[in-house]
């Protein structure tokens, strides 16, 4: 009896005792100062630090609200867990109605608005574009069976998408047919979400006039006491034998925290629909630290490094496969916040992206031999990028500066070995050394109003680009090769709270961007979706675009939200390309040379929809569709590479305490007849898809998840997909595909 007393008043002592809980804005880290608070019956403000402090009530439920941040609350699991952490995180409200898309690769947790729930299998994938993907507005460039997916936006692509890890840092592709995209080195086991900002107005990451692509890594995890945490995960699809790992493990303490990550994948080739061969192997691995030192209570230091890793993987559409592929990924992050000033933190990075690229032609079986052909290549992305945030009696400013620098260089080497050619050995100059170097001022203002909120952006960049070693054809052509452009960005928004059920927002922007490294300094190879070899181009003028979004929010009883976003984008100087009939191309079995041009005039609108609903008997649904019109205005006709409409709807369950969790997903997409003659494409038929999944978290560590995607053995192929090389026969998708990953974490 005495033991049972004195075990109940440990737990009253434990249960009375002040906890205390940090209030963060997620973005900036500063503190959150006068949220009010209730739990139970206590309650107060945030002071000057944004801490909170009360006592420990496990039958109550903490709630939060901030003007600037909205209501919230948390369960008993999430408040036990911000307890340990010691901080909450949140993201101020304003930016809820930015044309923007999280995809938070957070599994169990409740779907935030404007998010979209990514399971451990998303972890898995070794190609972060295939996860883009489940976004009706995106598709992508299919050159490879299962890898180097480059994403498209509505209609957007290349580098009108700004693709950046944490703000700041990319990668450039060393193959100048852009087997290894940006997107492609963002390796998902080291990324807690993705944020897809729409259209041209988030000027603070850089100019992407088509969207911003940030993925974020996870938050920084201190503990009082050495705390030992990870995860494991393994997945196998039966189409392509294709068998995939992940892993984390980490040791946090109350001064740092250190995490080690690493990723496998590899495939065969897979059978489509109708049971034809689609050339897929590959091998993949991503290995990473993630180190962070708490410096004093308000610093933070942040070092990353990561190693990308592929090999032999199949490209049919292209002239070549890839061999191997070495990219290093290294960045310092350091955060600091200033208490009750209105400095209220400064965040600056540092980085450096290097990637070495080998393809050649050895893995194909081809009668006759005529060469070898091989292309070696590099590139380098460095950089920096300063930002503070400042608070105001109205609002916050965003202010900053960054520099970014790429380039690249590679030669393409031909060995003769039949023909007149025989024995000789031919090299091309396929980058000549190309840099461009970005050095960027910004800012961004929202205004918190009475009535409407206001966010307005601005950027200004000095782009400088030239050759470090020209090829003497090339020179001929463009005896100019350096450039020196500057290009001013604007961007306006205002947003309407009609109360509780509705929001609008209306965005304007003019986004400017100058030519990239391949639509500059490509010299005579074939990167485009037709058998034309591509010559760039230096005396390019920028690309402009004039966009407008008008964005929607309807929220009916916390069961169903509405989410409308309708755009319309004018582009003058439209970078594209025509055929000149006074070169020749270096390959005899190319049709011709394509040089990039300035296209006066195009045209883009569209619209994207989405619908979340709770139903009955636990389960919910969700609808999603996307649709693009593009249109050369100079010569009357589509634009390319415009993805038909797609429709999304899945209907999803939640039984047994949110244990078991099925869902059914249909996708319907329609035929593509707007296509673009002037670069050869074709009608695309429709298809729709069935796939379904079923989750059960078999205990607190170990989760399972298995399915059938392409459940009836559609035989399909996405619209952006190009052909096998030598042919007009189309990469097709994957037909009847069975997988099943498995979860175990601590």
């Amino acid at each position: 009896m005495l033991a049972f007393c004195m075990l109940s008043s440990t737990l009253l002592f434990a249960q009375s005792e002040q906890k205390e809980i940090r209030l963060l804005d997620e973005e900036s880290k500063s503190p959150i100062i006068g949220a009010t608070f209730k739990y139970g019956e206590q309650s107060g403000l945030s002071d000057e630090n944004g801490v909170i402090r009360f006592s420990y009530d496990q039958k109550a439920t903490l709630q939060l609200s901030h003007i600037n941040y909205g209501a919230w609350s948390l369960s008993e699991i999430a408040l036990n867990k911000a307890i340990s952490d010691k901080v909450i995180y949140r993201k101020a409200v304003i930016v809820n109605l930015f044309p923007v898309t999280v995809l938070a690769l957070k599994p169990q947790s409740v779907q935030q608005k404007g998010e979209i729930k990514i399971e451990y299998q998303d972890r898995l994938e070794h190609d972060a574009a295939n996860i883009l993907n489940q976004i009706p507005a995106f598709n992508s460039i299919r050159k490879g069976g299962n890898y180097g997916f480059d994403p498209v936006f509505r209609g957007f692509k290349n580098d009108q998408l700004n693709v950046v890890l944490n703000g700041a840092q990319s990668a450039t592709a060393a193959c100048p047919n852009r087997m290894d995209p940006p997107t492609s080195q963002m390796a998902p086991n080291m990324i807690d979400r993705i944020e897809i900002f729409k259209g041209p107005y988030a000027l603070r990451f850089g100019t992407g006039i088509g969207a911003t692509i940030n993925f974020i890594p996870a938050k920084l995890r201190f503990s009082d006491k050495p705390d030992l945490y990870g995860r494991i995960s393994s997945g196998y699809e039966n189409n392509g034998n294709l068998q995939r790992g992940e892993g984390q493990l980490g040791l946090s303490g109350a001064k740092y925290d250190v995490n080690l990550f690493a990723s496998w994948s590899q495939g065969d080739d897979y059978t489509t629909g109708n049971k034809q061969t689609v050339q897929a192997d590959f091998k993949r691995g991503s290995f990473g630290t993630n180190i962070g030192i708490k410096l004093a209570s308000n610093q933070e230091l942040r070092l990353s490094a990561n190693y990308n890793r592929a090999r032999d993987a199949d490209f049919p559409a292209l002239g070549m496969d890839l061999r191997t592929d070495d990219t290093y990924m290294l960045n310092a992050v350091h955060d600091i916040q200033f208490m009750g000033k209105k400095l209220q933190s400064l965040n600056t990075t540092i980085y450096g992206s290097f990637v070495n690229h080998l393809m050649d032609n050895l893995l194909r079986t081809i009668s006759p031999r005529m060469m070898n052909v091989q292309t070696f290549a590099t590139t380098r992305n460095f950089g920096g990028r300063s930002e503070s945030v400042w608070k105001l009696s109205n609002g916050k400013i965003y202010a900053g500066a960054d520099l970014r620098v790429e380039g690249a260089e590679g030669t393409k080497v031909r060995d003769y070995l039949m023909g007149p050619m025989a024995g000789k050995t031919k090299k091309d100059n396929v980058w000549q050394d190309g840099y461009i170097s970005k050095t960027g001022l910004f800012t961004e203002y929202q205004i918190n109003g009475k009535t409407f909120n206001y966010i307005a952006s601005g950027r200004l960049e000095l782009n400088v680009a030239n050759l470090n070693d020209p090829a003497q054809g090339f020179t001929q052509v463009n005896p100019e090769t350096q450039t020196t452009q500057v290009n001013p960005s604007l961007s306006f928004g205002i947003l309407k709270d009609f109360g509780n059920k509705v929001k609008s927002g209306l965005w304007l922007a003019r986004a400017q961007r100058s030519g990239s490294l391949t639509e500059r300094y490509i010299n005579y190879f074939t990167v485009g979706q037709d058998p034309y070899e591509m010559l760039g181009n230096p005396q390019l003028a920028p690309e402009v675009n004039y966009q407008t979004d008008l964005t929607f929010t309807f929220n009916f009883y916390e069961k169903s939200s509405i989410n409308v976003d309708v755009f319309a984008a004018y582009l003058k100087n439209y970078i594209s390309s025509v055929i000149d009939t006074t070169l020749s191309p270096e390959l005899p079995s190319s049709p011709g040379v394509r040089r990039f041009v300035n296209i006066n005039e195009a045209f883009k609108t569209g619209f994207e929809i989405s619908w979340n609903q709770v139903l009955f008997a636990g389960l919910s649904h969700r609808i999603g569709i996307a649709y693009t019109y593009g249109q050369d205005l100079e010569r009357d006709q589509p634009l390319p590479e415009i993805a038909p409409l797609d429709a999304r709807y899945a209907l999803y369950g939640s039984y047994l305490k949110n244990r078991l969790k099925p869902e059914v997903t249909f996708r319907y997409v329609t035929k593509q007849s707007r296509t673009s003659t002037e670069f050869g494409e074709t009608v695309t038929p429709s298809f729709n898809l069935l796939d379904f999944k079923i989750g059960y978290q078999i205990n607190s560590s170990i989760f399972l998840n298995a399915g059938v995607n392409n459940l009836f053995d559609e035989n399909y192929y996405e619209h952006l997909n190009r052909s096998v090389s030598g042919t007009n026969k189309p990469i097709y998708a994957p037909g009847r595909n069975y997988f099943i990953n498995l979860n175990y974490s601590f």
